[in-house]
């Protein structure tokens, strides 16, 4: 494996960065996840754009333009001779004292890591995984918009851990105010009477890239989309849940809290979506290598 850091291509064992970098003293600092389908990676624009509204929105000036940062990570994934995989693009605030003070930190940190990744094991995508509601709740909108990929995530590391807890493979993550936000790592879908209904970025959800293709996809299917205000009645009385991310893709959802999800089996439209994403995945984009 090989990591970029600043410009250069480093041996895994040797990639190493400063403990006085603010990324890790403090989480500041901004991230995307990214797949590689087949020597292309997947929805890189995309990844890019919402990269620099993060680190717009914590005045976090990137060092390099977008065009710079595409051609870091082809470059990174060529140096990998990655196929398929994950890429982890992250843009610390870089090194500083002691101390809380952004201004301090003398330059923005790149770091580009190209790995295999499998979020769930194959079986799952066919059978459907159990999910629980976590007791850790989202942070208000009002507080950090959700909006901000953030090296931050704590919360979503606690409410985990209340997952494996019980035996779950992931959890819901509720806002302040007891409605649906997003689970750990991945946005929400309730399906029913052919509508799939997801929340807003309002509620606390990521505006999640995936998120956006299944919308593309359920146009293209004529399916009925709406981002509205959900509850966890909407999810127990849904005909089908799902969830979407990155990592995890289309990943459909057969028990939340011990309770089966309608038949307790992953329904026609998340199998419809799923193959339009893997069917998208094929082609989209330049083989890099």
């Amino acid at each position: 494996m090989k990591v970029y850091i600043d410009g250069r291509l480093y041996p895994r064992e040797e990639a190493r960065i400063s403990v006085f970098d603010h990324g890790l003293l403090y989480g500041d600092g901004v991230f995307e996840g990214l797949r590689i389908y087949h020597r292309r990676v997947f929805r890189l624009d995309a990844h890019l754009a919402r990269l620099a509204a993060s680190a717009q929105a914590i005045g976090l000036v990137l060092p390099l333009d977008q065009a710079a940062l595409a051609d870091a990570v082809r470059d990174t994934v060529r140096a990998n001779r990655q196929e398929d995989g994950y890429i982890r693009l992250v843009v610390t605030r870089g090194d500083g004292p002691l101390g809380l003070d952004p201004t301090t930190c003398t330059h923005p940190r790149v770091i580009i890591i190209v790995a295999d990744i499998a979020v769930y094991p194959p079986a799952l995508y066919d059978a459907g995984i159990r999910v629980i509601t976590a007791a850790t709740r989202q942070v208000p909108t009002a507080s950090v918009d959700p909006r901000i990929k953030s090296l931050n995530y704590l919360k979503n590391v606690l409410a985990r851990l209340e997952a494996h807890a019980a035996g779950a493979a992931e959890a819901l993550m509720l806002n302040a105010e007891g409605f649906v936000a997003e689970c750990t790592a991945d946005n929400v879908f309730a399906v029913r009477d052919g509508v799939i209904r997801t929340p807003p970025a309002t509620e606390g959800a990521l505006d999640g890239i995936t998120r956006a293709v299944v919308r593309e996809l359920a146009g293209a299917e004529g399916l009925d989309w709406r981002e509205e205000r959900i509850g966890r009645y909407d999810l127990f009385t849904a005909d089908e849940c799902f969830l979407s991310g990155t990592g995890a893709e289309l990943v459909p959802v057969v028990t939340l809290d011990g309770r089966a999800i309608a038949s307790g089996r992953p329904g026609p439209v998340t199998r419809r979506l799923t193959a339009g994403l893997r069917a998208l995945a094929e082609w989209e984009g330049d083989p890099l290598f």
